[in-house]
């Protein structure tokens, strides 16, 4: 069994593991639990009853949160003439065509958003090899690879987060930063969680959301009710 250290053993003394708390009071715990002396990003977790290998259970999109996440995204946009002047226009850190491919293949990687125009998935497809692990390949279904670049790099900027279920079906947002009050971290919540359940599979027979908890960087997770949504 892991030990845990003096900070983490304060802070579990706090958590109530048979209970499952209200959003509310989960998010107040998470905050006071949490002992980092840095600026802790505030991670929620979803297991959910689905089976990731049947196409229609791959739970994966991106919702914009109403109050950000707290980290400043970097964009990198695979994109060229009008496009990639739009694209510069919406904030877009990095705009290019085969020179970011190249830079890339060299191990540059100082971007945390990868952005594409269609007409560019040709040559930015030979780069699934480094961005696909790292998840920041470019994905219709999360928006990442479209002709509107201005929404897609504003939408970014103003805290857009990817979500995707893994092969246990399990799903990781983050929520925000501990610096963010009650309220923000809340309304955050709310929006991963409507956004999960608006898309439930019609396959998916009983709970579909089998367990919710909220943690932060280095605190202990906390079981959130359901139904206080």
């Amino acid at each position: 069994m892991a030990k845990h250290s003096k900070n983490m053993q304060e802070a579990l003394k706090k958590v109530d593991e048979t209970k499952a708390y209200p959003v509310d009071e989960a998010v107040a715990l998470a905050k006071d639990t949490n002992f980092s002396k840095c600026d802790a990003t505030v991670d929620v977790a979803y297991r959910l009853n689905v089976d990731p290998k049947k196409a229609d259970q791959q739970i994966r999109g991106a919702v914009v949160l109403p109050h950000g996440t707290g980290k400043k995204q970097v964009v990198l946009v695979f994109a060229k003439g009008e496009k990639a002047k739009e694209a510069e226009a919406a904030g877009a850190d990095y705009v290019g065509e085969a020179d970011l491919v190249e830079k890339i293949q060299g191990g540059w990687m100082d971007f945390d958003v990868v952005v594409a125009t269609p007409d560019m998935m040709a040559q930015v497809g030979r780069l699934g090899r480094v961005l696909g692990p790292k998840g920041l390949m470019p994905n219709p279904k999360t928006g990442t690879v479209t002709m509107d670049v201005t929404k897609a790099v504003e939408e970014i900027k103003a805290g857009k987060v990817t979500y995707r279920v893994d092969k246990a079906g399990n799903v990781h947002v983050p929520i925000g930063k501990v610096s963010f009050d009650n309220a923000q971290l809340i309304d955050n919540f709310k929006t991963i969680n409507d956004t999960l359940v608006k898309i439930r599979p019609a396959t998916v027979k009983g709970q579909y959301i089998k367990n919710i908890s909220i943690s932060t960087t280095f605190g202990p997770g906390i079981h959130v009710d359901q139904a206080s949504f």
